[in-house]
């Protein structure tokens, strides 16, 4: 038990520390390569963030727990936009960028569709994973070519950004390094905690798991939101997403086909009410506002309500 509160308490301090240097040299990036702080939270941070994710479903398809490494994605995904999105929200209202409400949500809605269709006969193919990593290359390449041919859109990123690109990718790195190895230290005790108390694997992916491996993004995103910058903080997330079932459920299937019994039609459909719910949100004066981030938190609280019950 002591042990496990010790890996928590480690994997927490080291996941704050990894978030701050992440946040501080993507957005000094963002002015050296001169393009829009959004991109770096779509693509660098995102995909960043999400290294967990990916580490923890790949491991889990090669032990063949399909149900964990599914749940995984699931659970983080409805995690990422009602709980991460909600809190940061109410931290502070986040404007929300207009090629969010007109590009990357919707994309993220009709790519949640598809891994909703993908995962319903509870079975992903290695051809399904093949052809969800290929939407994730398509994507990251019309992001970062979008992003580089709107330069009038890189905005300052920093009180005080940093003047070296080596400095700025470094503090990434570092930043992410600690992200990482700080969410397998929380998840570690989590998990361990969770089994003592006799929850299901199903539920633990979905829940424990889920949230544990989700924790680079919500230290970014609420460390973006104290330091205002909330296209990072929402670029995170949207980007986070769309790799979770792109980049994440995509690799796992094709590392080894997936069979995801004990993820249950509940789940599937929270992950897109959360995610259908965020796009009339954020066209409200472009912006999340504390009590529409209250709106989110609340539903991400009693959807876990209703799974740990049943």
């Amino acid at each position: 038990m002591m042990l496990s509160l010790m890996w928590l308490a480690l994997g927490l301090l080291l996941l704050t520390a990894g978030a701050e240097v992440l946040v501080r040299g993507g957005s000094s990036l963002a002015l050296s390569w001169r393009i829009s702080p959004l991109a770096v939270g779509l693509t660098v941070v995102a995909f960043g963030t999400s290294a967990p994710e990916l580490a923890v479903s790949v491991r889990a398809a090669l032990a063949g727990q399909g149900a964990i490494a599914a749940g995984n994605v699931v659970g983080s995904n409805s995690f990422n936009i009602a709980a991460i999105l909600g809190l940061s929200a109410l931290i502070t209202p986040l404007a929300v960028h207009v090629r969010l409400i007109r590009i990357d949500i919707p994309l993220m809605l009709a790519v949640t569709a598809a891994g909703i269709v993908v995962l319903y006969d509870h079975t992903v193919t290695r051809f399904e994973g093949l052809c969800l990593v290929s939407g994730l290359v398509a994507y990251t390449a019309v992001t970062l070519f979008l992003a580089r041919g709107s330069k009038a859109e890189a905005v300052e990123a920093t009180p005080t950004p940093l003047r070296s690109t080596a400095l700025a990718s470094a503090l990434v790195i570092a930043g992410l390094a600690g992200l990482v190895f700080g969410a397998e230290w929380f998840v570690r005790g989590a998990v361990d905690l969770a089994r003592r108390a006799g929850m299901s694997e199903a539920v633990i992916g979905l829940t424990i798991v889920a949230a544990g491996t989700s924790l680079p993004e919500l230290a970014t995103s609420v460390v973006a939101a104290v330091r205002r910058q909330t296209d990072i903080a929402i670029g995170n997330i949207v980007g986070s997403n769309l790799f979770n079932l792109l980049g994440i459920l995509g690799t796992a299937a094709v590392v080894k086909p997936l069979t995801t019994d004990g993820l249950v039609l509940l789940d599937l459909a929270a992950m897109a009410v959360f995610a259908a719910v965020l796009l009339p949100l954020a066209r409200t004066g472009y912006a999340l506002q504390r009590w529409e981030g209250a709106i989110l938190f609340a539903g991400y609280a009693a959807w876990v309500a209703v799974r740990l019950a049943g």
